[in-house]
């Protein structure tokens, strides 16, 4: 067998089984945000369970997100593959416990309304952060999966939708938290 050969990507056939798992995982972590959002619409949970501190926790996590993943793209730049590396899992392991804390949260306590005087704005701002923020596991999986197999060629192509969509994302999650918390009457 020649070098070049044993160098190339692995078949992309062996590939289906990844994507049917991230599309099972991405459909069904959308319908639980979708119940729990909009059918059960959280709170009434018993027991003293207060996790008002958690948006915060959230907005902490969705800025360190934008933050790795701007520093992840510069390292990339610059050819630092490793640091990249461990930014891009650093970013991952931000958004996921994101998503964690706010599952864990709007269960508990369920939604915040906006009752300041931009809801137009507001409603842009969310309705693009909710939209967009759909598509980022099963891309962010698609990218890592991808960088696993060492076929940086479609690590690339995912990554160069993937990396503004992210960032938007967090930092677009960031505004809501402070549009919601400067909205809010004084207490």
């Amino acid at each position: 067998m020649s070098t070049a050969a044993s160098a190339s990507p692995p078949s992309r056939i062996s590939d289906r089984a990844f994507y049917v798992f991230t599309g099972v995982v991405s459909a069904v972590a959308l319908a639980f945000l979708g119940w729990l959002l909009l059918i059960r619409r959280g709170g009434a949970v018993g027991g003293n369970v207060d996790l008002r501190f958690l948006p915060a926790v959230n907005a902490s996590l969705n800025a360190t997100a934008a933050v790795l993943l701007i520093a992840g793209w510069v390292a990339i730049k610059r050819g630092a593959r490793r640091v990249h590396q461990y930014l891009m899992v650093g970013a991952f392991a931000a958004s996921a416990l994101f998503l964690i804390c706010y599952v864990a949260y709007h269960y508990v306590h369920g939604d915040t309304r906006y009752v300041g005087d931009w809801r137009g704005l507001y409603l842009c701002v969310l309705a693009s952060h909710v939209l967009l923020s759909m598509s980022v596991v099963p891309m962010a999986l698609v990218a890592f999966y991808f960088a696993w197999r060492q076929d940086f060629a479609r690590h690339r192509k995912v990554t160069r939708w993937l990396a503004p969509i992210w960032t938007y994302v967090s930092i677009t999650g960031v505004l809501v938290f402070f549009m919601l918390r400067g909205g809010m009457p004084a207490a």
